[in-house]
């Protein structure tokens, strides 16, 4: 890890750098805050700050208040290395430092407490990594990891308004599993989960990588197509749907399980102010109830 040691005092910096080389860790020293303030700046991968209140001009400068204004996208431990700890360094924990070393300094307690430090860095740091995982996961419906409806409906909507800025067209394509009930009846939920994922991987297969395919309901699946209308929406969902019938899905003694499929198009040849992806998307599933009139691996476009 590298550490930033704000502290003129050539031997107690001494001190510092061999107890800490000796456990791995990289030294950064800086004489006066303006140095240490712009090291900061110039290196992201600087966590760790130890800082001396007698041998510099941290007070003048209100060096800690400056590292917490700036915000950086990462949190930075201060350990304040001091000759009395004041009230104030250890009841404003936003704007003071994280932990104090008295001095004289003694090494194996300055150890100890740069291992809490780093402790504590390593857990906030899985806190946002967990997070982050947390926020991804409730964009993404966990059997197809395709797009679920909230996420689909927030990105579709960017999609809407750029095409309504640029007045160009927007096409909606669902497509529709139309017997995914008697599958699940017939041969169990398994199976028909194992189905909604080989769809689910044509369709991915099947379209743009930069597409967003969403999953709607139990048995369909949308996505946008920005700048494509009519026929070219058409060929888009047919080649889906081709795709869908022929993945030849089977079961394990080879008996096939046959698929009805149906694409619902809602095409736009100009987003105006009153378009809607809600509207879009009504229209769309109406269009699935039009194409299964006429039989299976049909698709129906309603333009609007």
């Amino acid at each position: 890890m590298k550490i930033l040691v704000l502290n003129n005092d050539m031997m107690e910096r001494t001190v510092i750098q061999q107890v800490l080389q000796r456990n791995g860790h990289e030294i950064i020293p800086a004489e006066d805050s303006d140095t240490a303030l712009q090291l900061l700046r110039e290196n992201s991968d600087i966590r760790f700050v130890i800082v001396d209140r007698s041998t510099t001009d941290m007070e003048d400068k209100q060096f800690i208040k400056q590292i917490r204004d700036a915000k950086p996208p990462y949190y930075i431990y201060i350990l304040l290395v001091a000759t009395k700890v004041q009230d104030t360094d250890v009841t404003t924990p936003r704007a003071g430092a994280d932990d104090y070393l008295h001095k004289p300094i003694v090494p194996i307690e300055l150890k100890s407490r740069v291992h809490i430090g780093e402790r504590i860095l390593g857990l906030g740091d899985n806190l946002v990594s967990a997070k982050g995982t947390l926020d991804e996961t409730a964009m993404y419906d966990p059997l197809t990891n395709m797009l679920n409806l909230k996420a689909f409906l927030t990105l579709s909507r960017g999609e809407l308004e750029r095409a309504r800025r640029g007045q160009s067209p927007l096409s909606l394509v669902a497509l529709g599993i139309g017997n995914l009930k008697n599958i699940h009846e017939t041969y169990g939920a398994g199976i028909g989960n194992d189905v909604l994922t080989v769809v689910a991987q044509t369709i991915r297969e099947k379209s743009r990588s930069y597409d967003s395919v969403g999953r709607y309901m139990h048995d369909t699946f949308l996505i946008p197509l920005p700048g494509v209308i009519g026929q070219d929406a058409e060929r888009v969902a047919e080649r889906m749907v081709k795709g869908i019938m022929n993945a030849n899905i089977s079961l394990l003694n080879g008996t096939p399980v046959d698929l009805t499929i149906h694409a619902g198009i809602a095409s736009s040849q100009r987003v105006t102010a009153s378009t809607e992806i809600e509207t879009m998307l009504q229209k769309s599933i109406e269009a699935i109830k039009n194409a299964k009139q006429n039989g299976n691996g049909h698709i129906h476009t309603i333009f609007l």
